[in-house]
């Protein structure tokens, strides 16, 4: 192997390792306040003991972003020196930014929302988790403005050096491929969270105990769950994928699997992209359906893969279209899983239907698949530019390191981050077996005694 994919072997592995704990605090984020706000409201306790129940699932996927997400930012220059150096003064920017709003920010305010409770009002106490909202919102939309200038490069201005410049960071703020993949990836953290909280008041259901908590997860995870669900196909990724297929039609092709340009193209359902032969084997089509997706008409014409020059098609092409279609489907079940279970929330039968109980239990690891084939979809679309149209992934990398040390670090990664999500597991594992009983205030414990 070279040391080219070494190196995007590495990032691939942490960053997807990381992204499994920040899409559940974003979302979580926003359902705490919810349950914080009808607590507040209706000064019911149980809604604030389920408020805080969260709060310590939240606080144990913070730690666990902080620790896999640091080793990333030391990547960009132990793997990708080259790539840092030239466009450093562009994405130092919003990185560095994203640290202070997660770092000072949300954590501050978390830490009051954990144990200040009993110091503070309760009005404070609800403000506390609106800041954790906005900081893990903020810090993830500098996040995404970062990727989203690599994947449509604005406001900026190459040196005779090779350096990237920035000429205004307001244009790099309001980056609009940056706007629609916010939206897009903000949605899909609150799927996730909607789905683990569903899963949790099911489990506390099938289990018979707690059911007043599990009524309470079950009914607020389901609303947000139709909700997110729906928003995440339309519009968000009805207009996110509009977008890509303007600015880099190689990768929605790609995506589409759709070899020849046609005009009226359908859509693959199912099948396998042959690059040898250029055409989707065993496919099942939808005729018309992607030229009415992407241009609001049957009759428009969908640029192919031929179209292009075979060093600009995405260099993981078959990955690419499995890792499309496994999001696509996924998000399909979503819905119907979700609307379903919200007509049952509303006739008052999802707490008693057993099977949909289960099939809200088994679905959560769904929503985790999703989020990150969909980025793997927005990153492997991208090759095989590093910085579209402007820079290579072949001209970023450090090649001052070898392909073996490069191996040798991801296996090491690799062994350290198992550690890791064990203790994560195990973590999580306890507070949901504790549930939120455990979190009553010791004055209370007595009074509950007798």
């Amino acid at each position: 192997m070279t040391a080219e994919l070494i190196h995007r072997l590495h990032f691939a592995f942490t960053v997807t390792f990381h992204y499994l704990f920040p899409q559940l605090t974003m979302g979580l984020a926003l359902l705490i306040v919810v349950l914080k706000t009808i607590a507040l409201r209706s000064g019911d306790e149980t809604w604030d003991r389920a408020a805080r129940f969260w709060g310590r699932i939240f606080a144990i996927n913070f730690v666990f972003g902080v620790v896999t997400g640091i080793p990333m930012e030391f990547q960009f220059g132990t793997n990708w020196a080259r790539f840092s150096r030239l466009s450093g003064g562009v994405i130092g920017q919003p990185l560095a930014m994203e640290g202070v709003f997660s770092f000072f920010l949300e954590s501050a305010f978390l830490g009051l929302f954990l144990y200040g409770e009993k110091r503070i009002s309760r009005r404070m106490h609800w403000f506390s988790a609106v800041m954790i909202f906005l900081g893990s919102w903020i810090s993830g939309f500098f996040i995404i403005v970062t990727d989203a200038w690599m994947q449509h490069p604005v406001a900026f201005n190459r040196l005779p050096d090779g350096h990237f410049e920035v000429l205004s960071f307001w244009q790099l703020l309001l980056n609009p491929w940056g706007l629609l993949q916010y939206m897009h990836n903000m949605t899909g953290a609150v799927v996730t969270a909607a789905f683990v909280m569903s899963a949790v008041g099911a489990f506390y259901l099938l289990e018979g105990r707690g059911e007043a908590f599990g009524r309470i997860f079950l009914k607020v995870g389901v609303i947000a769950g139709v909700i997110s669900s729906i928003v995440i196909i339309f519009p968000t990724g009805d207009l996110a994928g509009k977008y890509v297929a303007r600015n880099q039609p190689a990768a929605i092709a790609a995506m589409e699997g759709l070899f020849q340009t046609q005009t009226g193209a359908g859509i693959v359902l199912v099948g396998q992209p042959n690059e040898e032969t250029g055409q989707i084997d065993n496919p099942i089509v939808v005729n018309n359906v992607l030229s009415f997706l992407i241009y609001g008409t049957t009759k428009a014409e969908v640029k192919g893969l031929d179209r292009f020059p075979r060093d600009e098609w995405p260099t993981a092409l078959p990955l690419l279209f499995y890792s499309y279609h496994i999001m696509a489907g996924l998000g399909t079940w979503f819905v119907l899983l979700m609307v379903v279970a919200a007509l049952l929330l509303w006739r008052g039968r999802v707490y008693k239907a057993r099977w949909a109980l289960w099939a809200l239990l088994l679905s959560f690891p769904l929503p985790y698949i999703a989020n990150t084939a969909g980025w793997m979809t927005a990153e492997l679309g991208r090759q095989p530019w590093l910085i579209y149209g402007l820079m290579r992934t072949s001209e970023g990398y450090s090649n001052t390191v070898s392909a073996s040390n490069g191996l040798f670090t991801l296996i090491g990664f690799m062994g350290l981050y198992a550690l890791l999500g064990l203790l994560f597991t195990v973590l999580v594992y306890r507070e949901i077996s504790n549930g939120p009983e455990e979190m009553m205030p010791a004055l209370e414990k007595p009074a509950a005694a007798k």
